[in-house]
């Protein structure tokens, strides 16, 4: 059986949500919003909570953070390689990487500190151990990063975890997608598939946003998401007018500080305007079903068009079409009746351009 095969074998008869921590994802809930906090804490930890203070007060939904395992996600060799960026917190990548991690009192600590503030709290993992180390901390979700779509090992780790897995697809071909998507679902049917572009910040020419569409068609019912990276909010808002069921952006207090994600985050001010234009965008979309408001009844009755005669109709005459036209107010009987209309007998004698009473539909033909 080929990967397309058996993802479609996986995927047949799967609900189209995806519950976490009291919420669902997917077609017509909500669009959740993930503040991705990441690396912007910078190794601090009251940076950390004021960050979680600003998603909270944004209106996102989650702040999610990133934990890795130094020694197992780099070789010794990328350890110890000198890191000279004017982003480094170290000497080499290895010391620049330590310094952006917290401890698990630490991790304790935000964890406690978000659910006082009311915004759920996960993370990003990068190997093993720290999806292991979550575990422990009892979060209620997993994502996985772009750059381990193809540890498959990691993402069949994950998956078995039984917790809903997130999936950034952004630095990956769709054939790479197709085998991470065919190794988790075998495990867990909680997925949820994020668009994304890895270059920070995305240039708006390079997102190509049509990939979400079809992502959504091919790996349906899963809830399919947009993972920004963009300077401003557009991208953001258009992936959700195209249906994207959850949407992740970096948040930082300031795009200017040291470190590599800034730039390309969104401040809270900006953060705040994306989630309240989301919660527009959700207004203007509505539903699938055409909803006819109360309101507009006043309106139609007014400009909306009924049949009216075109000449007098003495009683008895068998109507015909010519007899009629359409003219406004709309509180008479509809034009789509006039089928039904035309080849009846006048009941009663009729003016010249008078609204044909609505007993007209049950005259005798």
């Amino acid at each position: 059986m080929n990967i397309k095969e058996s993802i479609r074998r996986f995927l047949h008869g799967l609900p189209s949500r995806v519950k976490i921590h009291g919420r669902y994802i997917g077609p017509d809930e909500p669009v959740f919003v993930i503040a991705e906090i990441g690396l912007n804490h910078n190794g601090d930890l009251n940076l950390a909570k004021k960050l979680i203070d600003a998603a909270k007060e944004a209106g996102a939904d989650a702040a999610k953070f990133q934990k890795r395992t130094t020694n197992e996600i780099l070789t010794k060799e990328g350890i110890e390689k000198p890191y000279n960026s004017p982003h480094a917190y170290g000497t080499t990548y290895g010391e620049h990487r330590e310094k952006l991690e917290f401890s698990r009192e630490q991790y304790l600590e935000l964890k406690a500190y978000a659910e006082e503030r009311g915004i759920l709290f996960f993370a990003s993992v990068w190997d093993h151990k720290s999806a292991d180390f979550l575990e422990e901390l009892k979060i209620d979700a997993y994502k996985i990063p772009s750059a381990d779509l193809i540890n498959i090992p990691l993402l069949e780790h994950v998956a078995k975890k039984n917790l809903p897995v997130l999936l950034s697809t952004g630095m990956s071909t769709f054939e790479e997608i197709q085998a991470a998507v065919s190794a988790v679902v075998k495990h867990n049917h909680r997925l949820i598939l994020f668009h994304c572009l890895s270059l920070y910040p995305s240039p708006e020419d390079k997102i190509n946003m049509r990939f979400m569409d079809r992502m959504k068609s091919v790996f349906a019912p899963l809830p399919v998401g947009y993972s920004g990276h963009e300077i401003d909010l557009l991208p953001t808002l258009v992936a959700v007018s195209r249906g994207a069921c959850i949407v992740e952006r970096h948040l930082t207090l300031d795009k200017k500080m040291k470190g590599s994600d800034h730039a390309a985050s969104l401040e809270p001010h900006q953060f705040k305007e994306l989630v309240q234009t989301i919660r527009r965008v959700e207004s203007i979309l509505g539903s699938a079903e055409k909803i006819m408001y109360e309101e507009l009844q006043p309106l139609r009755d007014k400009l909306a068009k009924s049949i009216v005669t075109r000449q007098p109709i003495q009683e008895g005459t068998r109507i015909t079409e010519a007899m009629l036209t359409a003219k406004s107010p709309g509180n008479g009987i509809s034009p789509l009746d006039l089928p039904r209309v035309v080849g009846r007998r006048a009941a009663i004698d009729l003016e010249a351009d008078v609204a044909l009473p609505k007993e007209a539909l049950s005259w005798k033909r």
